[in-house]
């Protein structure tokens, strides 16, 4: 009913969940939430908002590749910010990544995010 997705080209889980989750029923991919840390060394790429996004939705890319998805597959995104105030900045990024057939989205501010960082990102994939 699902294969798990792992590869090394993107940061590994650091807790209980899986990079992706495909469904062989339905052919679609759960991405769990990316982050801006550098998939060799763990450290937290960027410090401003849109330096993190960069980083966030290469990993993102990373993982789509490891269950053969591209981001054109990209059907639903979640965007989860630490400041609201970044939204146009993590915009300008999002959408040299999303350029046609855009995403369904939706973007909420949080108190916290992992490793302390400004910006998450999450997907759900169609192949």
């Amino acid at each position: 009913m699902k294969e798990i997705i792992r590869t090394a080209d993107a940061p590994a889980a650091v807790g209980p969940y899986s990079q992706a989750v495909k469904s062989t029923c339905v052919s679609m991919i759960f991405c769990s939430g990316q982050i801006a840390n550098d998939p060799k060394t763990g450290e937290i790429v960027g410090e401003t908002s849109a330096e993190q996004a960069e980083q966030v939705l290469k990993n993102l890319k990373a993982v789509l590749a490891a269950a053969g998805a591209e981001m054109r597959n990209v059907i639903k995104t979640t965007v989860y910010l630490a400041n609201m105030d970044d939204f146009a900045a993590v915009n300008e990024v999002y959408a040299r990544f999303f350029t046609s057939d855009l995403p369904a989205r939706v973007a909420i501010e949080v108190s916290r995010l992992p490793k302390d960082v400004r910006v998450e990102i999450d997907a759900i994939a169609v192949v």
